[in-house]
């Protein structure tokens, strides 16, 4: 079940949110972390970043739920500019590796699109490190590549720096 989170739900959820980042970040995501990653690092990313922008109105979490808990998340962040009332950036699609290839990024997502057009989005933008599998999952849901950034982000693990890739979709 896919539902989206806000007050009171995003609090139950806290924790599992906070497993979920924590456990993709410790298997090598590049979603903005690098290692050493604790919990509750995880859980003030959450709690200080996202809950702010729940409660201002200016993103929406969706959360997956299956065997009694959260699974999987991503987040629909329209643009603010005036000249931008037709884009939404897609972020932080996670799904806890012990909850992968079960269809949870694509429902996570397939909500997403439906959400962003309730809201007259009809582009969506994203970034992912050009080596990551999720480039893989994007393309198939009909992103297209903009473009690549050279060095762009820190390799979780090592220090050393990967490419990024920049994506897009247009909706309806």
């Amino acid at each position: 079940m896919i539902t989206r989170l806000s007050g009171a739900y995003f609090d139950e959820a806290l924790e599992d949110l906070a497993d979920i980042l924590h456990a993709c970040v410790q298997t090598g995501a590049s979603i903005g972390f690098i290692l050493p990653f604790s919990r509750d690092d995880a859980r003030a990313y959450w709690r200080d970043r996202v809950r702010p922008g729940l409660h201002a109105g200016t993103l929406d979490l969706f959360a997956a739920y299956g065997e009694g808990r959260v699974q999987g998340t991503v987040q629909l962040i329209p643009a603010a500019m005036p000249n931008q009332p037709h884009r939404a950036d897609v972020a932080k699609l996670l799904v806890h590796p012990d909850a992968r290839r079960r269809g949870l990024g694509r429902a996570l997502m397939a909500t997403l699109e439906q959400r962003a057009a309730e809201l007259g989005r009809t582009m969506l933008v994203l970034d992912t490190r050009s080596s990551d599998p999720s480039r893989i999952l994007y393309q198939s849901l009909g992103f297209r590549v903009a473009g690549e950034i050279p060095d762009y982000c820190r390799n979780p693990f090592e220090d050393r720096l990967e490419p990024t890739t920049y994506m897009f979709k247009k909706l309806g």
